[in-house]
């Protein structure tokens, strides 16, 4: 299965023309590309599919969002970060 995630942005860079960030999706950190989201920025939180930024997001949402996922054991699936 693949969701959108939510992550916060805490570096954002240019790579061969293109914005990239180093999001935090509550512990684990990854490269995603910005280009389809202008308006993010560091502090920002976004919903990330497949390597892209979709869209700006508020915090609240975000956190329950994180924690729901965690909570049904789809987050560390989603992130590679245990196993199936």
């Amino acid at each position: 299965m693949c969701l959108g995630v939510p992550g916060q942005v805490e570096r954002v860079w240019e790579a061969d023309g293109t914005r990239m960030a180093t999001v935090d999706f509550g512990g684990v950190r990854k490269d995603v590309c910005l280009a389809c989201t202008p308006d993010v920025g560091v502090g920002d939180w976004t919903i990330v599919h497949v390597g892209f930024a979709l869209t700006k997001l508020d915090e609240a949402s975000a956190r329950e969002t994180l924690e729901l996922f965690r909570a049904v054991g789809l987050l560390d699936s989603e992130l590679g970060t245990g196993s199936v």
